[in-house]
């Protein structure tokens, strides 16, 4: 399958990946001054989850706490505090959201919760619905201000039953969690009408917004087109980039209207691998 156009990077800074002797738990690269990327290394947890920090004028938004193993939370008030001194501030409430309620993204979570003025989100779809006002989950798209900057929270069940994207019109990215990145695209096989009929929703919503980049939770793939590394890989040597191109939807999209009903028969693409697993219960 042809690979489509590169994006162009967004971070200066190779990411934290392993090969080093040594590296920091996790490692921050901004967007602008209002927008953190933060991942957590794969020395604390093979997953090496990605997270995003956003900062509007009148709340900040944490999406996922990371998996096991990490120490998120003292890399986000460093964050936070750093930001209320750039624009002289004392306090500014924090919500912390989840791209879904797997292990390796809200492991962190415990730690946010006796933080003050923070709010932690839910794990159910319900709660998901509930806190950003989705009255018809998972078909509707909600907006969430942040004050200054509305960012919109489309429901992408499949993966996981409470799953969403954000997308931030002034950045023009789309954070799309583990539903889309350059890994392993992991789909229960009883949920996958759930997966295609999200991404469908996607699509349609990413052919009337902007995109300049998509932006996932975890790197699993090279720069090789196809190849992977293996499952709990302790390096990623030769990572592929973190974004991926819009284009990406329409090629997930049209891998998904495969039959894909055998578990453990992945189909390969060059930035990604649609892969069907057992029936789970969420």
């Amino acid at each position: 399958m042809a690979r489509s156009a590169a994006v162009p990077a967004l971070f200066p800074e190779k990411w934290i990946d392993g090969t080093s002797g040594a590296e920091p738990e996790a490692q921050v690269q901004s967007l602008d001054r209002d927008t953190y990327v933060i991942r957590q290394s794969v020395k604390t947890n093979f997953e090496a989850p990605f997270l995003y920090l956003i900062f509007g004028r009148d709340k900040a938004l944490l999406v996922d706490t990371g998996a096991e193993g990490g120490k998120i939370r003292p890399v986000v008030d460093s964050l936070v505090a750093n930001w209320l001194a750039a624009h002289h501030r004392t306090s500014i409430p924090l919500v912390v959201a989840h791209s879904h309620s797997h292990g390796d993204h809200i492991a962190g979570d415990a730690a946010f919760r006796d933080r003050p003025d923070t709010t932690v989100i839910g794990l159910k779809p319900a709660d998901v619905a509930g806190f950003f006002g989705i009255g018809n989950w998972p078909d509707a798209i909600a907006r969430f201000d942040l004050g200054g900057r509305v960012l919109d929270i489309v429901p992408t069940p499949g993966h996981q039953a409470a799953s969403i994207m954000i997308y931030d019109p002034r950045m023009k990215i789309l954070l799309s969690g583990d539903v889309l990145y350059p890994g392993r695209l992991y789909v229960p096989v009883n949920f996958m009408s759930d997966e295609r009929a999200s991404v469908d929703r996607l699509a349609t919503f990413a052919a009337t917004h902007p995109i300049r980049a998509v932006l996932g939770a975890h790197i699993e793939m090279t720069r090789t087109p196809g190849r992977d590394y293996s499952h709990r890989a302790s390096t990623h040597p030769d990572e592929h980039p973190l974004e991926l191109p819009v284009e990406s939807i329409g090629e997930l999209q049209t891998g998904l209207k495969a039959a894909l009903d055998v578990p453990e028969q992945p189909q390969v693409h060059d930035r990604f691998i649609i892969y069907p697993v057992a029936p789970r219960e969420e």
